[in-house]
């Protein structure tokens, strides 16, 4: 008997593919967490282990143009993610925030979702060894009541949890509702990433 699948749930995993541009964007970020006190501050202030500017700056795109540059190129897979979603929009997704995060060792960022936004990404731009996965949860487990677990051998599409191994220039999107979990960083260096929501 022919078993189907139903209520797909897409990630998009694409790729920047210009080592030279990663490098000017980890400078960038550098020189924001440097220069950001107010960013520094609220990291402190809120268990951060590093630096986000994600309460501090909401012009990065116009403060720094290695930056707009990103988000030129973001665009384009932000509208093929969403042709792949077989979106019915009356006009193209806009970017609606977007924020640096370094990340020391030993830090995480614990499980939620994006509200009030439609695609939500992370490009990655320094992301050494052990540097932790982003950890996507299957939104239908808390309906799952009395289900069994799953084997270890299961397909990927049956996984209660899915782990997304990225390398420096990668590009994951996702629906803002799929709640996701960033993985402890178990290097001895920072993780560089750059997070956002498109409406």
């Amino acid at each position: 008997m022919p078993v189907r699948s139903l209520f797909a749930t897409r990630l998009y995993e694409g790729s920047l593919n210009d080592a030279d541009f990663v490098a000017e964007l980890e400078d960038s970020c550098r020189v924001l967490g440097e220069d950001d006190r107010a960013g520094r501050a609220w990291s402190k202030a809120h268990g951060y282990r590093g630096y986000t500017s994600y309460a501090s700056l909401d012009d990065l795109p116009q403060r720094d143009p290695v930056i707009g540059e990103l988000v030129r190129r973001l665009n384009k897979h932000v509208a093929a993610f969403a042709e792949d979603c077989a979106f019915d929009l009356e006009r193209k997704l806009k970017l609606d925030s977007l924020w640096v995060n370094i990340l020391k060792p030993g830090g995480t960022h614990s499980g939620h979702i994006h509200p009030h936004s439609v695609v939500s990404g992370t490009v990655y731009i320094a992301v050494p060894p052990g540097s932790g996965a982003l950890k996507f949860e299957d939104p239908r487990l808390a309906m799952m009541m009395a289900a069994p677990t799953r084997r270890d051998d299961a397909p990927e599409d049956l996984r209660s949890f899915v782990y997304a191994e990225p390398a420096a220039g990668s590009v994951l999107l996702w629906e803002s509702w799929l709640r996701h979990e960033v993985m402890p960083n178990a290097a001895k260096e920072e993780r560089i990433s750059i997070s956002f929501n498109y409406r």
